[in-house]
């Protein structure tokens, strides 16, 4: 199984995300029904594992927030593109959670990520390829923020 943690989206900001994707060929668009934070990326696991990691997720709580989806940006740098995104607000109770749900993977014996947390919700994925008109993409919706 792949497994990952994420936050679901309001169908609403689904859908508002959903219209500005498209006009950039070489983009593979995320469906809007995938689109969600990623709040941990974990991996291939066994079964074992799996029980392992959910009974250490399942004891996480944390308080409600609020989160905002604002501009978009790429992963990658000339030529070898690998993702487009829409940033995420900068938000302590979601850095909180973020915080919470890695200790409790690495608990269930998972290696640490090693990489800084960076909340975005992924819009688009690229095999590397030439994206042409992204800087005309990035420019057109910097400005996009979700209720």
């Amino acid at each position: 199984m792949r497994l990952f943690v994420a936050l679901a989206l309001p169908e609403t900001v689904r859908w508002q995300l959903r219209l500005m994707c498209g006009g950039l060929p070489g983009a593979r668009w995320v469906a809007p029904e995938n689109l969600h934070l990623t709040l941990r990326f974990i991996g291939e696991v066994d079964g074992r594992e799996f029980h392992d990691i959910d009974a250490a997720l399942a004891g996480i709580r944390a308080p409600r927030f609020t989160v905002s989806i604002a501009g978009v940006g790429h992963f990658g740098s000339g030529s070898k593109l690998r993702s487009i995104w829409a940033g995420v607000d900068k938000q302590p109770a979601l850095n909180h959670l973020r915080d919470k749900i890695e200790s409790a993977v690495v608990r269930a014996g998972v290696p640490p990520e090693g990489q800084k947390f960076q909340p975005h919700v992924t819009l688009a994925r690229s095999r590397g390829e030439l994206v042409p008109k992204l800087g005309e993409f990035l420019v057109h919706h910097n400005l996009f923020r979700s209720p």
